[in-house]
C-alpha cells in the first residue's frame, strides 16, 4: 500500500472540494492509504468512517497570501500544512499532497523534509498539456532563479528517473531551453550544461531547443532556470487564455459562426480540456528526501485525485530510492550545505 498524508485544508476551494478529491482518490486507487491534516470535525462530516483513512486534527492552515511563508513555517507548527510535511520527514507516510500556496510549499519541503543529500537543489515541475502528441515535463518553474550548470545536470537525471519509472519511458529524451539550437549558443551556464548533458550516462540528451518548439519537441523533458521556466510557462498560459478569449469573440460576431461552432463543438471541447491543468493533478517538487505534488490552488475534487495519483505513482516508482543510488555513483559531495 501507499501511504501518503493529504493536506485538507490547503487550496482555493479547501476543505470542501479536497475532501471530495480524496473521496474519488479512494474510489479509483485501492493501493493507498490516506493521512488526512485538517479540521477533524469537518472531515467526518463529509467524509466520514474509512478503513483507509487516519485522520490528524489542524485546523489551522497558511493563507495563500500569507507575505511570510519562512516565518509562519517557523512559527507556526500547528498548520496543516507543516503537520503533512512533518509526517514525511517522519517516514511515516510516503509523501505528500497539497493544494496549499506554492511559496509555503517549497519553503516547507526545505525546511521540515530537506533535500536528499547531495542534491543541490531542488525543482518545482509541472505537466505541460498533451500537444504535439505527448505530454512533457518542464523544469525548473520556480524553486530556484539562478541555476549552475550541474544543478541542471542532476534535475535532468531526476527527471529521467521519473519518467522511466512512472510514465515507462524507458530513455526519455532531454532538451535544453536555450536561445538557439546550435551548440556554443547561450549563456555560459547553458554551454557549460549542454556538455554535462551531452557526456553523461544517465542521459539521453537531444540538445538544444528554442520556446517555439515547446509543443512540437520530440523531447520528454524541458531544463531550464527557474526564471526562465516560469517565464515558458505563465507565457503558455496566458496564450490559452488569449486564443479562448479570441475564439469566443469571433464566434459570437455572426449567426453563421455560431451555427459552425454547433458542429466544431467537440473539436472546442478536446481542445479546452487538453490544455486543462485538471487532467494532469499538479507539479513534482524534485529533489526533497519524500513525495511532494503541489496541486493546482484552484483543484477542484478531480484535479485533487490525479494529484493525488501522481504522487501514488511516483511512490510506486521509487524515484527518490534511484537518484540517491546515481548520486552515490557519481560521487557527488553528500556534505554540501543549504
Amino acid at each position: 500500500m501507499v501511504k501518503l498524508a493529504i493536506d485538507i485544508m490547503g487550496g482555493d476551494y479547501a476543505p470542501l472540494e479536497i475532501i471530495k478529491g480524496v473521496k474519488l482518490a479512494l474510489e479509483r486507487f485501492s493501493d493507498i492509504e490516506l493521512v488526512l491534516f485538517g479540521d477533524e470535525k469537518i472531515i467526518k462530516e463529509h467524509l466520514g468512517e474509512h478503513e483507509r483513512v487516519k485522520i490528524v486534527n489542524a485546523p489551522e492552515k497558511i493563507d495563500m497570501g500569507e507575505k511570510d511563508p519562512i516565518g509562519e513555517i517557523r512559527r507556526n507548527h500547528n498548520t496543516s500544512l507543516v503537520k503533512a510535511f512533518q509526517a514525511v520527514k517522519d517516514k511515516e507516510v510516503d509523501g505528500v499532497v497539497t493544494a496549499g500556496p506554492t511559496q509555503g510549499v517549497v519553503t516547507a519541503a526545505h525546511l521540515i523534509i530537506r533535500r536528499i543529500k547531495g542534491m543541490k537543489r531542488t525543482a518545482l515541475c509541472p505537466v505541460l498539456p498533451n500537444l504535439g502528441g505527448k505530454h512533457r515535463l518542464l523544469l525548473d518553474v520556480g524553486a530556484n532563479l539562478e541555476l549552475r550548470s550541474e544543478h541542471l545536470l542532476q534535475l535532468a537525471q531526476y527527471a529521467s528517473i521519473y519518467l522511466r519509472e512512472v510514465q515507462g519511458i524507458e530513455k526519455p529524451l532531454v532538451g535544453l531551453m536555450n536561445i538557439g539550437t546550435e551548440e556554443g549558443k547561450g549563456r555560459e551556464v547553458e554551454k557549460e550544461a549542454y556538455a554535462l548533458l551531452k557526456n553523461n550516462p544517465n542521459i539521453n540528451f537531444y540538445g538544444n531547443i528554442e520556446g517555439k518548439d515547446i509543443f512540437r519537441t520530440e523531447c520528454d523533458i524541458i531544463i531550464t532556470d527557474g526564471f526562465s521556466g516560469n517565464l515558458v510557462m505563465k507565457t503558455c498560459e496566458g496564450v490559452a487564455l488569449a486564443v479562448g478569449k479570441f475564439f469566443k469573440e469571433e464566434i459570437n460576431k455572426s449567426i453563421f459562426r455560431k451555427i459552425g461552432y454547433l458542429f466544431l463543438n467537440k473539436v472546442f471541447k478536446n481542445f479546452k480540456k487538453t490544455l486543462s491543468a485538471d487532467e494532469i493533478g499538479g507539479a513534482h517538487l524534485f529533489g526533497v528526501d519524500g513525495i511532494v505534488v503541489k496541486a493546482h490552488g484552484s483543484s477542484d475534487a478531480y484535479a485533487f485525485s490525479n494529484a493525488i495519483n501522481q504522487a501514488r505513482l511516483a511512490v510506486k516508482g521509487e524515484i527518490i530510492e534511484k537518484m540517491k543510488k546515481i548520486i552515490e555513483e557519481e560521487g557527488n559531495n553528500l556534505n554540501d550545505e543549504w
